[in-house]
């Protein structure tokens, strides 16, 4: 070789992990280490050197009083926490205005009596916010910095959300201090956060916002003219919130334009939502065009739960509704000139009176001030965040369905029905569940697996 190999590799004068890819040796070499005696798992933390002493006065004082006779001497315990002096005065001197403040210094020595000198170094903030979700629960305790019986029945935390410059050393620090507490036996848990979601960052003119490159949008002058939905809508719709997002003012029309689209359609109903009866919706009664949308007001509901609840995918959310919208506007068309005196055309109303209620649910989390001007007007007291989150009708997302064929290297091996939305990943999962694929894949490793939507699943194995 004229130079070095720089790519994952295979294992070589290895024995019998020989041509393994190092990926998959690892875990098998781990595994064969243990099965003899001679090894066995373990994770090693990596904490470098955390340099707390700061010649700053915001922090917390470093517990440490300098004796002629007896050298540094901790501050005793009864004397904990040391607070900071409040009369300081702030000089660009490039040392710490601690140093300026007398009373503060001076001290005696807790050992021996005599005069002696404070440290007058504090400490990182991180040595605070590193177990600030710790006091939260006791903030009034002054004989103890947590009650680890309150701390041990609401912690550890469901859910961290920060940004990505949070990853090295906030939460770094925090998990390093929770696991002291756990070792002094102040907890029953070692991980102070169960999940964490970085969230990116807005770039406007191609870089990140900031206030030295004056490329800042200012948010009150959004919600002066678009109002305070509109900046949210657009916010949480602009991209994916782990990714950054590139802030474009045409994109928060087109927000405005959709919050103002769902106003008139709702609105232009007003008398028909008090005079129509609100009666049961009756499927029977259904044309092909009110199936159709009862149907989507369902996939929407299922997709909007979805991607809240597990995946925090606002946008597509937001976007799902958009496209329910679209088909509220074109079946509520031929509803306006309507006289409702029978049951098809009642029933008709009531798909679009519950396509217009379920938006509105749906986008309140979002923007909760239309929304609960809309839920008013759709004949509705008391506020919308009281009502609970609406059901999605499983039969009805479903009622669609295909038969896709199931392959193994091109041949047929098996049938499924399906429903015609279904997404790639639960396909996969109830291909790999059928009885006649299991019987078929005995023995053999999958390498590939093709999908054509509403067609066919080809896997491709050796």
């Amino acid at each position: 070789m004229s130079e070095a190999y720089v790519e994952d590799g295979v294992q070589v004068n290895s024995g019998q992990f020989d041509g393994i890819p190092n990926r998959e040796a690892i875990p098998k070499i781990i595994d064969f280490f243990e099965e003899k005696g001679i090894g066995e798992r373990n994770i090693n933390y990596r904490l470098r050197d955390w340099l707390i002493s700061r010649q700053r006065y915001w922090g917390a004082p470093t517990p440490i009083i300098y004796c002629k006779n007896c050298g540094a001497v901790p501050v005793p315990e009864d004397d904990l926490p040391v607070l900071l002096p409040e009369k300081v005065e702030f000089k660009p001197h490039g040392r710490s205005p601690l140093n300026d403040v007398e009373e503060f210094v001076t001290t005696t020595c807790p050992k021996c009596g005599s005069s002696a000198r404070r440290e007058t170094d504090t400490m990182d903030t991180f040595v605070d916010s590193s177990w600030y979700y710790l006091r939260y629960l006791s903030p009034k305790d002054n004989s103890q910095a947590f009650d680890s019986e309150t701390v041990n029945k609401w912690l550890p935390v469901d859910q961290y959300i920060g940004g990505i410059e949070h990853a090295i050393l906030h939460l770094l620090y925090s998990r390093f201090i929770t696991k002291v507490f756990f070792d002094l036996n102040l907890i029953n848990f070692n991980e102070p956060f169960r999940n964490l979601f970085t969230q990116g960052m807005i770039i406007k003119d191609g870089a990140k916002m900031s206030k030295s490159k004056g490329n800042v949008v200012n948010p009150d002058l959004i919600t002066e003219k678009y109002g305070a939905d509109t900046q949210r809508l657009y916010t949480l719709f602009i991209a994916p919130p782990q990714r950054d997002a590139e802030w474009n003012d045409r994109g928060v029309i087109g927000s405005y334009r959709f919050l103002n689209r769902l106003w008139n359609n709702i609105t232009g109903f007003e008398d028909h939502f008090k005079n129509v009866p609100d009666t049961e919706i009756q499927h029977e009664l259904f044309s092909k065009e009110t199936k159709d949308l009862y149907r989507y007001i369902n996939i929407t509901i299922k997709k909007v739960t979805v991607d809240i609840e597990k995946s925090w995918s606002f946008n597509t959310a937001i976007a799902a509704v958009m496209e329910l919208l679209n088909m509220v506007v074109d079946f509520s068309a031929g509803l306006r000139d309507k006289e409702f005196n029978d049951e098809v055309s009642i029933n008709d109303f009531n798909v679009l009176r519950l396509s217009l209620e379920t938006i509105v649910k749906v986008l309140a989390p979002f923007v909760p001030h239309i929304c609960e001007e809309l839920w008013e007007i759709l004949g509705h007291n008391p506020s919308i965040f009281s009502v609970p989150w609406p059901p999605y009708d499983e039969d009805a997302i479903a009622a669609d369905q295909v038969e896709m064929v199931i392959q193994i290297n091109g041949k047929v091996r098996s049938k499924l029905v399906v429903p015609s939305e279904i997404n790639e990943d639960d396909l996969k999962s109830r291909v790999m569940k059928d009885q006649k694929i299991i019987d078929n894949l005995d023995g053999k490793k999958i390498v590939k697996t093709i999908v054509v939507p509403k067609k066919l699943v080809n896997l491709v194995v050796r």
